[in-house]
């Protein structure tokens, strides 16, 4: 069961990472990544971040571009939440398919 202060640290966190990435995908138009949830380990260590990619065509080259810059990502993350967290989390990012599955649902539920 999470605590309410992991909560609050989760949303801290993925406001943050969605403005790191806002401002990082501003040059790539026609993709757009979104931060749909961060989950924080009880000892802040770890934090899994879950990224929506659209197009999804896009989203496996997206996602693998996103690993290779994670120690930048913490970098700037830690610039900005320096004064309300001590320690930054380690991050790990995954995708996010629930838009696809509810889109295919959709699809098949409409033919």
């Amino acid at each position: 069961m999470e605590s309410t202060r992991l909560n609050k640290i989760g949303r801290l966190l993925q406001k943050e990472l969605s403005d790191l990435f806002l401002l990082q995908t501003k040059a790539l138009h026609g993709t757009l990544v979104s931060v749909t949830a961060v989950r924080v380990s009880p000892d802040l260590s770890l934090a899994k971040a879950y990224l929506s990619i659209f197009p999804s065509e896009k989203a496996v080259e997206m996602l693998a571009t996103i690993e290779s810059n994670k120690r930048t990502l913490r970098y700037d993350l830690g610039q900005r939440v320096r004064l309300q967290l001590r320690k930054i989390p380690e991050l790990a990012f995954f995708l996010d398919d629930s838009l696809d599955y509810v889109e295919n649902i959709d699809k098949l539920l409409n033919s």
